[in-house]
């Protein structure tokens, strides 16, 4: 199926999507450039895009692969496909992947998650299955007793296991309990979720001879995000041109940033999909350019990732960065933020995992204070609003890696947990 030049999609879903047809109503017929479209905004294209009276598709749903998507908004939605559309899109990944480190003839276990419509176990099998290089693949899922897949692993000799950052630390804390280790393994290849600092000295336990890759930036409501960009931070990607164009936008004014280091907002627009066309859709994601020349750009993590604590503004980042200055012994593996509401003030417990055998109680009580300081000093108007009586005292809750909080759908760690009523 082929790329489609941007004038003819604009086009395209004008005439045929009422939702776009609405949303570019004021605009001239002849306009041809994505900063004259407005940005998607993700309420009303959710509302539009429902399972009766649809009003973003732009024909009816007779031939499609349907997926569950939790957008950026929270609540399961669904995300079309045509099979031509599918099909570019896990062959344009597939092509990803020999950047992110698959070679020819490499046995990969799929360890992400399948079933109740979600897309990203059969996406990255059939990413696989067209990538332009030979390969074994080994569909063993997310949801796979490790009991039975750690043999699997070692019985094919598996050189690459791909899944979200939380099953392949699952899978490690599993290893490192019991003692074993896997070094036939050769990459670590994961994606959904960022992976810290944290969760690669567990997997460097039970993988000593792996290093861990994105396998690449894409999502089933945005689609084609980012290319994985070869180099020592696998954070760093590039738009799959010419399928997608990436912009990153100033998150107060909405205006594209053009130089490097200056965050923003991941917009997206997909020029291989019609069906349900996505046009400077918000990924959901903060994200920085590192080399404009090249089109390199930085994820720096969830727009969501990011929670109110009474007055003060925190993000997930925020706290890793805090772990990684006071944790020099490597033995905070797993991180969760938890906000809670008590006695009319708000409070921030942060939720740490340490590796299986390590139950210093004196030391871990130091180094938990070492993190509250360093993230207080990172955000001093906590401590600035914990003297003014507006939030309590940070907590650290000690845990293991099993016991932090992930979705029971897809498998991915819930970075922040709010647990405050809303009634």
């Amino acid at each position: 199926m082929p790329v489609h030049q941007l004038p003819d999609l604009i086009r395209h879903a004008r005439e045929h999507s009422p939702f776009y047809a609405n949303l570019y109503a004021s605009l001239t017929t002849d306009v041809d450039c994505l900063t004259a479209l407005p940005v998607v905004d993700q309420g009303e294209f959710w509302a539009a895009n429902t399972l009766h009276d649809n009003r973003v598709l732009t024909g009816p749903l007779t031939e499609a692969s349907v997926y569950k998507t939790g957008g950026t908004t929270g609540a399961p939605k669904f995300s079309c496909y045509t099979r031509e559309e599918w099909r570019e899109f896990v062959t344009a990944f597939g092509s990803g992947l020999v950047d992110a480190g698959l070679k020819p003839g490499h046995r990969v276990a799929d360890l992400f998650y399948a079933g109740e419509l979600y897309a990203s176990f059969l996406f990255i099998l059939d990413s696989l299955s067209h990538a332009p290089v030979d390969n074994v693949r080994l569909p063993i899922g997310g949801a796979a007793p490790l009991e039975s897949t750690v043999p699997t692993l070692r019985d094919f000799a598996a050189q690459v296991v791909a899944g979200t950052p939380t099953t392949l630390c699952r899978l490690a804390e599993h290893l490192v309990a019991r003692g074993e280790q896997l070094p036939a393994v050769e990459l670590l290849f994961f994606g959904g979720e960022a992976l810290f600092d944290d969760q690669r000295r567990l997997l460097a336990a039970a993988f000593p001879n792996a290093e861990a890759r994105s396998l690449g930036y894409a999502s089933v409501d945005a689609g084609l995000l980012g290319c994985p960009v070869p180099g020592p931070d696998p954070r760093v990607h590039r738009a799959f041109t010419p399928h997608s164009v990436v912009e990153i936008l100033d998150e107060t004014t909405g205006e594209p940033i053009l130089e490097a280091g200056r965050p923003g907002r991941v917009v997206v627009t997909s020029l291989f999909r019609l069906l349900m066309p996505i046009i400077r859709y918000p990924a959901g994601d903060r994200a920085e350019w590192t080399d404009t020349e090249a089109g390199h750009f930085r994820i720096l993590g969830r727009a969501e990732e990011g929670v109110r604590v009474g007055p003060v503004s925190l993000y997930s980042q925020d706290a890793q960065d805090a772990v990684a200055a006071a944790d020099g012994e490597g033995r905070i593996v797993g991180m969760q933020l938890v906000v809670r509401r008590w006695d009319g003030r708000d409070g921030l417990v942060l939720r740490l995992a340490t590796a299986p055998g390590d139950d210093d109680p004196a030391g871990l009580d130091v180094l938990a204070k070492e993190v509250v300081e360093g993230l207080c000093t990172a955000r001093p108007l906590y401590p600035d609003s914990l003297r003014a009586g507006f939030v309590h005292p940070m907590e650290v809750e000690w845990v293991r890696n099993r016991d932090l909080v992930v979705n029971s759908r897809s498998g991915k760690l819930i970075r922040v947990i709010d647990e405050r009523p809303t009634a």
